[in-house]
């Protein structure tokens, strides 16, 4: 029982989250991780492909996954503190935790993708700690959830749906209420708007102007080309939406990772790298055009290091083309643009276009209320204070999640820390000697709170253990 007592696992999902303004309606959205078992810095791989009756094999591995361990040096640095063993479990589909064999299986069609869910990713987790605890004969050993954005939902998902798995969660920019009328569909656009105004009104002026022109431009003769030329694309545009889209995302990511110091998480960013993009908008010269200075601005996001020769539209280095299944079939996370506080096209989201394309696409249509039907959304105050304890929902409020997240504390055990300055989950980067006071403070206080869930773990075990043994 003392030894047991002794190993916490903290399990770890790790992800971003961008969504487009696109014509098309489906959004962009990052995955989840392979499941790595890494003893702090010393890193192992295990395997598991078996087949049972309700699960797809999964758990491969893959390097990719070092992209989410790398960028999630707080779990590492407090592992030996609580004496922790580290373990990032792949999402099905996402990596090479692929069934049928391959990706191009895996994605062949609706049927294959049927087995990615939510529900299924979450009972294979379940599946998964179960039998890791027992090989390690460590059944009496508390676990912990991490997780940050997607992965930040699934662990305060799982810590509800399977309270018996984990004894507390906490999930950093975790949009648990961007779903079916619960929040404002504006709510995420105008964030990253507020985020760029904040630094600079003529800059947010300039990117709200740019639409128009970019618009304007293709529709001249060659002006697709000209575009392309001015952007210093690869290829050809086929649209002047491809562009718009290109630059939406650029103007998203920078909102979420708009840290006070440099970092490479989804690219390489200087600190404060909406600060950097204005500047170089409004530090234009006065006959640059328009289009040039958001060229000039986005550079920033897409080629800060300068070594970038063109760009490619259609890459996807971080592999989150499964989100668009997913957002198809049961993440349904509306959007939209207002006109008055958003920078971006003014549109409304449309359920009717977003099946339809869904239908296309896919073959499939969404369920927009099956993940509040299955895990819960309205009224959370009063379902986590009635039946959820030891969550942390941690937000910055740069980050346009944030939005879409658990602002305040619903309970002694439901916590929200809310810092005024954050980005997407920053406090589960590592710590650097950068970092300013408040996220030193907020990671002080996570600690403390899993300290305290930990604390009371083991003196209820300890009460069960003593009342055991009296009974011999």
């Amino acid at each position: 029982m003392a030894r047991d007592l002794r190993l916490v696992l903290i399990i770890s999902f790790v992800s971003v989250i961008v969504f487009s303004t696109s014509s098309s309606p489906l959004p962009r959205f990052p995955r989840q991780n392979r499941a790595r078992i890494q003893p702090f810095r010393e890193i192992e791989t295990r395997t598991d492909t078996r087949l049972t009756r309700t699960y797809l094999p999964l758990l491969r591995q893959r390097r990719d996954i070092e992209w989410f361990a790398t960028n999630s040096g707080f779990i590492w640095e407090i592992a030996p503190k609580f004496g922790a063993l580290l373990v990032f479990p792949e999402h099905r589909y996402y990596g090479e935790s692929m069934p049928y064999g391959s990706r191009d299986e895996a994605y062949k069609n609706a049927t294959t993708l049927s087995y990615l869910t939510t529900e299924q990713a979450l009972a294979d987790y379940a599946v998964f700690v179960t039998d890791l605890k027992r090989n390690l004969s460590a059944e009496a050993s508390p676990v912990v959830l991490f997780g940050g954005s997607y992965g930040g939902m699934l662990a305060a998902w799982m810590r509800l749906k399977y309270p018996h798995i984990a004894i507390g969660a906490l999930a950093s920019s975790a949009p648990i209420l961007q779903f079916e009328d619960i929040v404002p569909p504006q709510t995420f656009y105008d964030i990253v708007s507020n985020d760029f105004k904040r630094e600079s009104s003529s800059c947010f002026s300039t990117i709200k102007s740019s639409w128009d022109a970019i618009i304007a431009e293709g529709q001249k003769e060659n002006g697709l080309q000209q575009l392309a030329k001015t952007f210093h694309f690869c290829r050809a545009l086929n649209s002047t939406d491809d562009l718009s889209d290109w630059l939406d995302s650029a103007y998203s990511y920078l909102a979420m990772v708009d840290y006070p110091y440099p970092a490479d998480f989804m690219m390489p960013l200087p600190g404060h790298p909406i600060k950097e993009v204005c500047r170089k908008i409004d530090g234009a010269n006065s006959d640059t055009s328009i289009l040039e200075r958001i060229y000039a601005g986005v550079s920033v996001y897409y080629n800060y290091t300068g070594n970038v020769g063109c760009f490619k539209l259609d890459d996807d280095p971080h592999g989150l083309d499964g989100w668009n299944w997913q957002a198809c079939t049961e993440m349904v996370m509306p959007m939209s643009s207002s006109q008055e506080n958003s920078m971006f096209p003014t549109y409304d989201f449309n359920y009717s276009s977003y099946k339809e394309d869904c239908w296309n696409t896919f073959r499939v249509n969404p369920r927009p209320r099956w993940v509040t039907t299955e895990l819960g959304g309205h009224d959370i105050e009063t379902t986590l204070k009635s039946f959820g304890s030891n969550i942390i929902f941690s937000n910055g409020l740069f980050d346009p999640w944030s939005g879409g997240s658990v602002l305040k504390n619903l309970s002694s055990t439901i916590v929200a820390l809310v810092t005024k300055e954050g980005g997407h989950h920053l406090d589960l980067r590592p710590s650097t000697p950068e970092d300013p006071k408040w996220l030193v403070e907020q990671r002080e206080a996570e600690i403390g709170l899993i300290q305290g869930w930990i604390r009371t773990y083991r003196l209820e075990k300890e009460a069960q253990f003593s009342l055991l043994k009296r009974s011999w």
